[in-house]
């Protein structure tokens, strides 16, 4: 019986480390992530509920990543962006922040025949798989689906 229990925990612990790895979003370049595709989800990226999880904190990357991230997007009719840095809000709970805490930033984006700025929130603390956010482009498509 020890030996069955035993084997449930190792079995749980392999689950779950493996479960929670980083998501590694290939590079185009050093300066541009190659998104695979534009999300589905209307909310993506446009609310701090649902920020958009680029991580790199635990490397020292994390704004970095954020621009990175930034640099893979085009306007709806593949424009060129220009983007700031708003700020930072929207505490959030993350492993990887400062005792379990991390912010958002947010960004203002346009382009080029906009009629206004988009606020994205973006979170460099966490990691998933990327992608643009509905209304967006990506400048060069990657092929392939990428996994960690």
């Amino acid at each position: 019986m020890k030996k069955i229990v035993f084997i449930g925990i190792i079995l749980i612990f392999c689950f779950c480390s493996t479960s929670k790895k980083a998501v590694r979003t290939p590079l185009l370049n050093s300066q541009t992530f190659l998104l695979a595709e534009v999300s589905t989800d209307k909310n993506y990226g446009f609310s701090e509920k649902k920020p958009i999880k680029v991580g790199g904190v635990d490397r020292q990357e994390g704004p970095w990543n954020e621009r990175r991230f930034l640099n893979a997007l085009a306007g709806p009719n593949g424009e060129e962006i220009s983007y700031y840095r708003l700020g930072s809000c929207c505490p959030v709970k993350s492993k990887n922040g400062l005792n379990g805490i991390g912010a958002l930033d947010i960004y203002r984006v346009t382009w080029d025949g906009s009629k206004d700025t988009v606020s994205l929130y973006i979170n460099m603390y966490d990691y998933e798989e990327l992608k643009a956010p509905v209304g967006f482009t990506i400048k060069h498509k990657s092929p392939l689906k990428w996994w960690p």
